[in-house]
């Protein structure tokens, strides 16, 4: 466990935060986040934290960061753990929150054999498969597949899925689902709960959270956040996360992806930042 007291943490003093789901969100679904950056840079200009919150792994998130030059911290894994750097060095500092990839792995195995149907695993597809469902090649396969402490897997038949859910708590799991994928992680962990894990080690639990995302596995993070935006896609807003726009709770970006993202940030930050 990393002694927060002894060290002089990134973003430790900010007053408002900006935690943001990383795929269909900040990005598109062909990973451009390009109309996003000038609000990014931005954000760095006035100092105020841009928080990758995402089920994608620490090794995705990092080559990201340094693409653009995020120092802040990072929630991978759907709030398996949050990772960030020192202020005065490069190294990097791990808050764990879930349970490791071995022991989902075979809690996903005892899923599939209590349901009677076989839930397969992103790490056990062919290269060919992983680029069809999610356009990745090359390098990029092999950091998603750097999986520490969450096993995605190809979302089930809708008639099977709640028997799945409730199956996964038998076994001290959770499960949410994704656009693309599903995400299998240990009991309780989740991205508002990471939020709000990553808010305590900082010291700062009096930070406004702006948080932004597009599909049911970020609606945790939403729900925590105090200022909360459902980024649509090209189709409209996720379904899952439609009753809370309904009920006044959640904000709609006003375009979808990385352009809607942009548009929602900038008009918040000009309001409170």
């Amino acid at each position: 466990m990393v002694d927060a007291e002894k060290m002089n943490l990134i973003s430790n003093k900010s007053t408002l935060w900006i935690v943001t789901d990383i795929d269909g969100t900040l990005m598109d679904h062909n990973y451009d986040l390009t109309p996003a950056l000038p609000v990014i840079k931005c954000l760095q200009d006035l100092s105020i934290p841009l928080i990758p919150c995402t089920s994608k792994t620490a090794s995705e998130v990092r080559a990201i960061r340094k693409e653009i030059c995020l120092k802040d911290p990072f929630i991978v894994e759907n709030g398996g753990a949050i990772y960030g750097n020192y202020s005065s060095s490069l190294d990097e500092w791990e808050l764990v929150l879930g349970r490791s990839y071995k022991y989902l792995r075979s809690k996903l195995d005892l899923i599939s054999k209590e349901v009677g149907y076989v839930l397969r695993p992103l790490n056990d597809l062919s290269v060919k498969e992983i680029n069809q469902l999610t356009g990745l090649k090359g390098r990029s396969i092999d950091l998603a597949l750097d999986r520490q402490w969450s096993v995605p897997f190809l979302n089930p038949p809708d008639e099977v899925y709640q028997l799945i859910l409730e199956t996964a708590k038998k076994f001290d799991s959770t499960i949410f689902k994704g656009n693309r994928m599903s995400h299998l992680l240990g009991k309780g962990s989740h991205k508002g709960k990471a939020v709000i894990e990553l808010k305590k080690f900082l010291n700062n639990r009096a930070a406004k959270v702006i948080a932004l995302g597009d599909s049911q596995n970020d609606l945790p993070l939403l729900e925590v956040a105090d200022i909360a935006v459902v980024v649509p896609g090209k189709d409209g807003p996720n379904v899952a996360l439609k009753p809370g726009l309904d009920k006044g709770e959640f904000l709609l970006a006003p375009a979808p992806h990385s352009e809607g993202w942009a548009l929602a940030v900038k008009a918040l930050i000009d309001k409170y930042g």
